[in-house]
């Protein structure tokens, strides 16, 4: 049996339809299949690789590690120099009061964490989400998602949930003394690219902190560097009471963290001891490749570039026929066409001419361009060659 055939043999699958390409290698914003053709990475990996495949710091940080040890003990038992280190990196590029770092394997780990962590300090038990939210697909983050069709065929989910619409600063008159904590994306990525209304966030913070309710910002997607700022909340004057961190943290490893003040974290320590496990989170290994990563964003004008390397790509690909509305904030762009039909045909006119692009779960008349931070103007200006002739086949 070829490959692709083991694939669909014996991988369990999110869906029937995949797209199914084999690649080979991976270096730069490039990907090579095994027929040694190159496509260009439009999406990162769904923003995981902020800084393109293989970035040489992330690979000899790993190497160094490797070289040391990779799993010692459960997360929290044993003293590890990559945790310790990355920790102290992100508190110095945090405002106070998120100086304590929690780490997991992933984005919906981290939700869970943070949600578990509110509970646990309030003392409440409502947890209010934004329609159109996404969080992740575990149980809990499930249960947050703003969205029925992916969640109706898992219920009973987690209670006491309660969804408000993004953008309105009336609803969020339900945040009250029984709500435990506001989960909130600051940018709506699986809505197609939504941006807060001018003020909006500034009232849900004031909201929060009036009924003494815990702001917790879901960074996952938006984070390091994707919006033309560390992190995404810096654009709109807030600071949350948990940030949840995963994607581009890694450099291309698996990691997640959610982050408080020490006085919130230190609940989950006490009443009961080891209320939140993790066998495998802040791997050591991963911990080093997000640690060279983190310190490769902080230490050159990648981050500045974002902004400007999007707009390139936003104004060469205005006012084609094809494109209804561009929504963008740096390098991310939700890029809506005028005909759900051509999604299919766009997709396949896009690998046939070597670029990978991805679409919404919410909004599926919308496509993602969301590449590497490391992306060229060269290379958007390609892209945009390449994109625009896909739109054109399809």
């Amino acid at each position: 049996m070829t490959n692709r055939e083991l694939f669909f043999r014996y991988l369990g699958l999110p869906s029937f339809q995949p797209l199914g390409l084999e690649i080979d290698r991976a270096e730069g914003i490039y990907l090579y299949d095994t027929a040694g053709k190159r496509y260009l990475d439009m999406v990162a990996g769904i923003s995981v690789n902020n800084l393109g495949h293989r970035h040489p710091a992330v690979i000899k940080a790993i190497h160094d590690q490797l070289e040391k040890y990779l799993h010692l003990n459960v997360y929290g038992e044993f003293i590890q120099s990559p945790q310790v280190r990355l920790a102290q990196k992100l508190s110095s590029v945090l405002p106070k009061g998120l100086d304590s770092v929690y780490f997991v394997n992933s984005g919906s780990e981290a939700i869970e964490g943070a949600m578990k962590l509110a509970k646990r300090f309030t003392g409440r038990t409502e947890v209010i989400a934004f329609k159109n939210g996404y969080h992740g697909s575990t149980q809990g983050a499930l249960s947050i998602l703003g969205n029925e069709v992916l969640k109706n065929a898992f219920r009973p989910l987690i209670p006491d949930v309660t969804f408000i619409p993004f953008n309105d600063p009336q609803a969020l008159e339900k945040i009250t003394g029984r709500t435990a904590c506001v989960v909130a994306e600051t940018i709506q990525a699986e809505a197609g690219i939504i941006l807060p209304d001018e003020g909006f966030l500034e009232q849900l913070r004031n909201a929060c902190s009036n009924s003494e309710t815990l702001l917790i910002i879901d960074d996952v997607q938006m984070g390091f560097g994707r919006t033309g700022k560390l992190f995404s909340y810096e654009h709109y004057g807030i600071r949350p009471d948990i940030l949840v961190l995963a994607k581009a943290m890694g450099g291309g490893m698996p990691i997640g963290a959610f982050i408080s003040s020490k006085e919130i974290m230190d609940t989950l320590a006490n009443n009961p001891e080891l209320g939140h496990i993790t066998t495998f989170g802040g791997h050591p290994v991963c911990c080093a490749a997000a640690l060279a990563a983190l310190e490769v964003l902080t230490e050159n004008d990648l981050i500045l570039q974002a902004d400007l390397k999007g707009k390139i790509l936003e104004d060469a690909l205005q006012g084609h026929p094809f494109i209804k509305e561009i929504h963008r904030k740096g390098l991310v762009l939700g890029i809506e066409i005028n005909d759900e039909k051509k999604r299919k045909r766009l997709t396949e006119a896009a690998l046939n001419n070597g670029i990978i692009i991805d679409w919404f779960l919410f909004h599926p008349a919308t496509f993602r361009i969301a590449p590497p931070l490391t992306i060229t103007e060269e290379e958007c200006s390609l892209a945009c060659d390449l994109l625009v002739r896909s739109l054109n086949e399809s």
